[in-house]
């Protein structure tokens, strides 16, 4: 079975099993629901163990979860820098013109000339719209910010993203 990263356990908070999560997820709201499920996962392990929400709240730039039959400090505190995912089978399809992170790193970028420029290898979420970061061999890494005038098209049964690089954005 496959997963996916949503968030990461960055500390327990209090003494009733309450978790810290930073998310890196684009649906907290849907994510993080009481009754959903989460896996929690040591770093590199192949397997994690499985936890139902049973409280979630913000605060701050947290999500403060509890999971049922969690209940007390002790319990969680061996979850701390776990990373919490989905299952594949978990995930909604989105509307188009929308994907998950791990759909669009990996793919090849082709400018309007057919020149393949790289391989996005991460997403940077730095504010108005997400920027695709595009690595490329003996050269810095391009940034793409992901807006209708660059991103052309995303075909992600060809593994291609399309763009139009503007003016400066390639140094």
């Amino acid at each position: 079975m496959e997963f996916y990263q949503v968030g990461k356990i960055v500390n327990t908070h209090g003494i009733r099993g309450e978790v810290k999560v930073i998310a890196t997820t684009d649906f907290p709201e849907e994510r993080f629901k009481p009754g959903n499920k989460l896996y929690a996962f040591k770093q590199n392990a192949s397997t994690g163990t499985e936890l139902t929400i049973q409280k979630s709240r913000r605060h701050k730039q947290f999500i403060m979860l509890a999971f049922e039959g969690y209940d007390n400090i002790n319990l969680v505190e061996k979850f701390k820098g776990d990373d919490l995912k989905v299952s594949a089978d978990q995930q909604e399809e989105l509307e188009d013109g929308s994907y998950y992170y791990h759909q669009i790193i990996g793919l090849d970028v082709v400018d309007e000339n057919g020149n393949t420029l790289g391989k996005i290898k991460e997403i940077l979420s730095p504010g108005a719209n997400d920027v695709w970061v595009v690595k490329r061999k003996q050269k810095n890494d391009l940034l793409l910010p992901v807006i209708d005038d660059v991103i052309k098209d995303v075909d992600l049964a060809a593994g291609k993203v399309h763009v139009e690089l503007l003016e400066g954005l390639d140094d």
